[in-house]
């Protein structure tokens, strides 16, 4: 969800006012999924990176997000939406961990839309996590060498933040930034991308149902050959 300083810079406003900005465009995309055929839903709020950004940015935007999920999850709980959150929680503050954990917890059962939030997430921090994960749990005797050496993918999977959640079908980034900054690198392994010239801020129901139908259109090999 990128483009929301730039949003803000143009019209003359403090980045902290498109971030705002950005959480209420959050919110209409979440909405109009179901009705859009999307089941799955993960937005890119945080990176492991971002806190290379200025001391009032970064605690603007943690207050925005502790803002943003707890006066949601309940409205969007009712509308049938599973809340779930990946990335690093040790850094965040504990009142928001704590809040990330309730609302996890308090969603689970819902089934209509699963949406993911991450959160202090890098795709290089995950993996790393997930392998000394590995490590550890082969040094307590809970994976063996044969097990590793047969399904070493499957076990690092199951490792990982993302575990129990289907791969991305498609993954789209606003701004016109054409590159991927470390979201998803495994899991979107075989998605498919979209890159739009659209300002978060702006990007609208219109255009996430118009580049579905696109989707629509793609004939998806996984590597393989149609015949």
């Amino acid at each position: 969800m990128d483009g929301n300083g730039r949003w803000a810079k143009n019209r003359g406003w403090p980045r902290l006012a498109g971030h705002r900005r950005g959480a209420e465009r959050i919110k209409e995309i979440t909405k109009i999924c179901p009705t859009l055929g999307v089941r799955y839903l993960t937005v890119y709020a945080f990176s492991t990176e971002n806190w290379k950004r200025s001391t009032e940015e970064v605690l603007g935007l943690m207050a925005i997000f502790s803002r943003y999920i707890e006066k949601e999850a309940d409205s969007l709980s009712a509308l049938g939406v599973r809340m779930r959150f990946i990335g690093a929680r040790g850094r965040l503050d504990g009142k928001l961990a704590k809040l990330m954990a309730s609302i996890e917890e308090r969603t689970k059962h819902n089934e209509r839309l699963t949406m993911t939030v991450a959160i202090n997430y890098g795709g290089r921090h995950e993996l790393g996590r997930a392998a000394a994960q590995m490590a550890r749990d082969f040094a307590a005797g809970l994976i063996t060498e044969e097990e590793l050496n047969a399904e070493a993918e499957a076990a690092l999977e199951a490792r990982l933040d993302t575990a129990g959640l289907p791969d991305p079908d498609l993954v789209i980034r606003t701004s016109g930034e054409t590159r991927t900054s470390n979201f998803l690198p495994w899991q979107a392994a075989y998605a498919e991308y979209e890159f739009t010239q659209t300002l978060w801020p702006d990007f609208s129901p219109d255009e996430l149902e118009d580049i579905l139908a696109r989707f629509g259109n793609r004939e998806r090999r996984f590597g393989g050959v149609k015949t």
